[in-house]
């Protein structure tokens, strides 16, 4: 697993310095600067009052969410395992004056290398796909919860991730779970933001998670599974043909019939 995580932190590091800049405002800086908060309405709407509460945010990319949520009043923690990403974040951090420590960490890892044990884990948007072993995952998360402690998840939804847009229409082109443990190779020409700017470390790697084995692995792991919701819009046009749904949303054309797009999870330690 050493060189896929190699492969996937060069390309995050370059990435990151691009997501900094935010040519595009694809990342709002400047509207987060100014004091924006930086949260999708699907998150914003469930999460709930985070006041107060030690919060670790797991894959935290450059911060922004990590830094929003201490804007909520969270006694935030970031995890990212690129090295440019968590500096971007302390220089935000810096910037806006706001308080909240950044671990530079493989979110296996996260369990020994942050200041826990917290009321509440935080992940969103773009992070399990880069994981290859979800029960592990599951098992960081338990570990670094105090009793009763609360957990959030969303993300693409795992069906959604098995298409792929060809002609206007949405075809299964990925496997549902990743075979073998192995991961799917994927080649980038730029980051996904807009900006033109070429990566030099185009390559990456990921792996499918269903939404059994999600689930599962939080159940074996000592979590008690309080919601599941499926959504039907995304913060980024997963397929060319998506159209804006509002709220930096988008959702599928009119016409087309509907499927889940955002699976979004709470669950509680026991």
């Amino acid at each position: 697993m050493h060189d896929f995580f190699a492969a996937n932190r060069r390309s995050w590091d370059e990435r990151a310095a691009i997501h900094a800049r935010d040519t595009t405002g694809a990342y709002m800086v400047d509207a987060f600067l100014a004091g924006a908060d930086t949260l999708y309405p699907i998150e914003a709407a469930e999460i709930g009052d985070v006041a107060g509460k030690r919060l670790l945010h797991l894959q935290c990319h450059i911060g922004l969410d990590t830094l929003s949520l201490a804007r909520r009043g969270a006694i935030v923690t970031g995890v990212d395992f690129s090295p440019e990403a968590i500096a971007a974040a302390r220089g935000f951090a810096k910037r806006t004056g706001l308080a909240a420590d950044f671990v530079e960490a493989n979110v296996y890892d996260a369990a020994r290398r942050t200041p826990g044990p917290f009321d509440m884990v935080y992940t969103t948007w773009g992070t399990i796909i880069w994981l290859p072993d979800i029960r592990a995952w599951a098992r960081t998360i338990a570990a670094v919860l105090v009793p009763g402690g609360s957990f959030y998840f969303l993300d693409t939804h795992p069906q959604a991730l098995c298409l792929e847009e060809s002609d206007g229409r949405l075809v299964a082109t990925y496997p549902w779970r990743t075979p073998d443990g192995g991961p799917i190779p994927f080649e980038a020409e730029t980051t996904y933001t807009g900006d033109p700017t070429p990566l030099v470390n185009r390559k990456t790697f990921e792996w499918m998670h269903p939404v059994g084995d999600i689930l599962s692995a939080l159940v074996d792991a000592g979590l008690v599974i309080e919601a599941v919701r499926e959504h039907e819009r995304l913060p980024y046009g997963l397929f060319p043909l998506m159209v804006e749904a509002g709220e930096r949303l988008y959702r599928l054309p009119d016409g087309m019939p509907a499927m889940p797009l955002a699976l979004s999870i709470r669950a509680r330690k026991a």
